[in-house]
């Protein structure tokens, strides 16, 4: 690990560069890359690479010499395919113009954020959650609230009281990550209407995260193969932004490849932010999504039944007797409440060592998380049967 670095005063940097929170997910994946024989588990990436047809798209597309500037708000061949692609999901007719390219989910989360809150706003975040959302609201300037969820027996569950009694007056956002990234609690229609109701009596935006949206494990929730969604119960006039990416769906977690949804009046506002961050995703990259969304659906729909597969596999953890693990809705990650545990980057490092495993800690996800760990399970079954197997025979010794 590296330790911190004080930064000396004399170069006299902005509040919102030094606050930029480290990510406890990155520390324990730098400590244990490149270890032979390790099972890495920690981030949130499965194990196929990039399809063929993927990257014969962007290939064709530098063959045929696209490497200019290009549209900042994307080329409008792929707005077109990411609104087909939500008309086959969501079954209604969607704007081209309702979609922003950008560079990777974050870019698009970082340009929302950027739009709807800034210094002395406060954003609420449903904990655990993603580390990304803390650090993107932090360096707009603003704070972010994290508001604890429950557990109990069943899994997660969202407290929507105690979300709206964390309203105060600066409160300007609130994030709702579904199905979540790390406990794969995924909000039924009834949750998805009461956090809306609340944002409208408030006057709140929602920085809505459904990325995992078709990883959807609990079928009293399925949609027709699709979690719930705001887009189920919003107005027209509803103030949502929707941040996605091409990573998880189609493995392209290195291609950087997202796109941001929002209402067409905002498209100016939109563009100049793109603009300033990246003046637009290359043009070979679109083209590689394009063949993603127009080609992608079977291998996607084998993603999922791999995800399932590795979620069955995973809960033999309980087995042990010194881990809590309500079965997540959706989304491909377990997170594993380990008994006896205060430390999670603590176990996380041990894990590492004692078993070669890694996980995430779940400290990482906010003070929610302590005493859980992250595993991602879109991987092939040999490689989780033998992580369990490992797991098992380790935690006996971290936890004594």
């Amino acid at each position: 690990m590296n330790a911190s670095v004080p930064i000396p005063s004399i170069f006299n940097l902005r509040p919102e560069a030094l606050q930029a929170p480290t990510s406890g997910i990155v520390d324990v994946f730098s400590y244990g890359r490149g270890r032979s024989g390790i099972i890495p588990l920690w981030v949130g990436e499965g194990d196929l690479a990039t399809p063929a047809f993927i990257c014969d798209a962007a290939s064709r597309s530098l063959q045929d010499g696209e490497t200019f500037y290009t549209y900042q708000s994307g080329i409008p061949e792929l707005r077109q395919a990411i609104a087909h692609y939500h008309e086959r999901v969501y079954r209604r007719t969607f704007d081209p113009e309702r979609f922003f390219v950008t560079s990777g989910g974050m870019p698009a989360m970082q340009i929302a954020f950027r739009m709807v809150c800034g210094t002395g706003d406060e954003v609420l975040i449903p904990t655990p959650a993603w580390p990304n959302f803390a650090g993107a609201i932090t360096i707009a300037g603003a704070r972010p609230v994290p508001v604890p969820m429950t557990i109990d027996a069943q899994g997660w569950h969202l407290d929507v009281e105690r979300l709206e009694r964390s309203v105060t007056p600066r409160t300007r956002v609130v994030v709702l990550n579904s199905p979540s990234n790390p406990t794969g609690w995924t909000a039924s229609h009834d949750d998805l209407r009461a956090v809306l109701d609340m944002a409208r009596r408030h006057g709140l935006w929602i920085v809505a995260d459904e990325i995992y949206g078709r990883f959807i494990h609990d079928s009293a929730l399925s949609m027709d193969g699709r979690a719930p969604s705001f887009r189920d119960v919003m107005a027209p006039e509803d103030r949502i932004l929707f941040v996605q990416t091409f990573s998880k769906n189609w493995a392209m977690t290195g291609w950087r490849l997202g796109w941001l949804e929002a209402p067409p009046v905002l498209g100016q506002v939109i563009e100049n932010l793109l603009q300033y961050q990246t003046s637009g995703t290359p043009t070979f990259i679109q083209r590689a999504g394009v063949a993603a969304i127009e080609q992608g659906e079977d291998f996607l729909a084998d993603q999922v039944a791999r995800a399932r597969q590795g979620r069955v596999i995973v809960s033999r953890l309980a087995e042990t007797g010194l881990v809590e693990l309500p079965p997540p809705n959706g989304a491909f990650y377990a997170f594993l409440k380990i008994k006896g545990a205060t430390n999670s980057k603590d176990i996380a490092f041990r894990l590492i060592d004692e078993a070669n495993v890694g996980l995430a800690p779940g400290n990482a996800f906010g003070d929610a998380g302590e005493g859980y760990l992250r595993l991602c399970y879109l991987r092939k079954a040999e490689d989780l049967e033998e992580a369990v197997r490992r797991i098992g025979a380790a935690l006996p010794k971290l936890v004594a």
